[in-house]
Formats: C-alpha cells, structure tokens, sequence
C-alpha cells in the first residue's frame, strides 16, 4: 500500500500514513485516525494537505532482478546494452 505525507497548517505536523490510491484524508482527526494518534490540542476538524512527496510505493517486482542485462558484444560493455560506449 501507498504511503502518503499530509501536512496540518494548524499545528506544523507533517505526518506519513499508508492508505488506498483511491483514499483522501483531509481533517486532522482523520489523518489521526489513519496514523493512531492522539489529535491532541488540535480541533479534529483542521485541514490536512497531502504533500506532493507522498505516493510511494515499492514492491518486490519493481526492485528488478538484481542481475544485469548481458552485453550483446559478449563483453562488458563497449557496444553492449549498458550504454557505456
């Protein structure tokens, strides 16, 4: 699952919480629901944004398959696939 940062204005908290692509957090007590933290002195209902930093996401498949390509010349790697003529 995703992990996304949301920032509330009205404390200066950035937080990071995993949720759906298709879900969207946008009141402090919601992030704090997300995240199982206590909202402390600030009103549930302060906005969050969530950064432009979030949306990670890594998988097995997409950490390769940790060899890589093989030349085409048989040598590595003038001419080859690497791409360090």
């Amino acid at each position: 699952m995703p992990t996304y940062d949301y920032r509330c204005e009205s404390n200066n908290r950035t937080v990071e919480v995993s949720h759906r692509m298709s879900e969207s957090l946008g009141t402090w007590g919601e992030l704090c629901a997300k995240a199982g933290l206590e909202p402390g002195d600030t009103p549930a209902s302060s906005p969050v944004i969530r950064l432009a930093t979030g949306g990670n996401l890594i998988s097995r498949s997409s950490l390769g398959s940790g060899t890589a390509p093989a030349c085409s010349t048989g040598s590595c790697c003038p001419g080859g696939m690497c791409g360090l003529n």
